[in-house]
């Protein structure tokens, strides 16, 4: 069965957010919006979000690393949203395996939010209804958009080219070769939730740089003593230029 997910490489995404603001631009104004900002610039800003980037520090100082970790829906095989729902609203497409809320049918109890294990479901505050990240299918089909366009906004928008879209079940696509060349994997697979989406790891790299590489061979500092200094009766600067 087809299934469309992202990938995400931890090793190359900088933290910048343009994928969080990319996503709430598109979906806010697509078919899964409205998406609340209560109070934006108050002291106490809520809104909802399909999209998060978490940034944190890791190891022990001092030799400690940041690691910026973009979470969202991850797409689950065996979604535990889906059948706690008491009126269907949340369900699994069968077509290309994206989960999806059906606002007709949602009325906010909060159950799809409660079993989901990477709290990646958002309850709108403003419709009182659950949000969450639709891998914009909305953008993905539309047949209006030149090909190259038919991706999540957040995967066009990011500058690093971290994010890669595509079908995991299909063993040729970019997005499983990635998997299968960088070793990519699951967000807690001992959930059994079988996430579609998966994280390429950080990788550890190193370079040696020699002590003379520091050095420019024509450091201006260096070379000043050698310069001629101007005469005392020489023009200045302000007075052979005209502003």
């Amino acid at each position: 069965m087809k299934q469309l997910a992202l990938v995400i490489d931890l090793n190359v995404c900088v933290g910048c957010h343009a994928c969080v603001t990319s996503c709430k631009e598109w979906n806010t104004s697509g078919t899964a919006g409205y998406m609340a900002d209560m109070n934006p610039y108050a002291k106490d800003p809520t809104g909802t979000f399909f999209n998060r980037v978490q940034t944190f520090e890791v190891g022990q100082f001092p030799a400690t690393e940041t690691v910026h970790f973009p979470k969202s829906c991850l797409h689950c095989e065996d979604p535990p949203c889906v059948p706690v729902c008491p009126t269907g609203a949340s369900y699994k497409r069968e077509s290309d395996g994206i989960v999806l809320v059906d606002s007709e049918k949602c009325i906010g109890c909060n159950y799809c939010s409660w079993a989901c294990p990477y709290g990646a479901r958002e309850l709108d505050e403003h419709q009182k209804i659950m949000k969450k990240c639709t891998l914009c299918v909305d953008r993905i089909y539309d047949e209006s958009l030149p090909e190259n366009e038919r991706k999540p906004a957040c995967v066009m928008a990011c500058p690093a080219e971290a994010r890669i879209f595509g079908d995991i079940s299909d063993p040729d696509s970019e997005v499983s070769s990635a998997i299968r060349e960088s070793g990519g994997y699951q967000l807690m697979p001992e959930w059994g939730t079988k996430p579609a989406n998966h994280y390429l790891p950080r990788r550890k790299a190193s370079i040696t740089i020699h002590e003379d590489e520091l050095v420019r061979s024509d450091n201006p500092l260096k070379k000043e003593h050698q310069l001629p200094m101007p005469d005392d009766d020489d023009p200045t600067f302000d007075e052979i230029t005209s502003w």
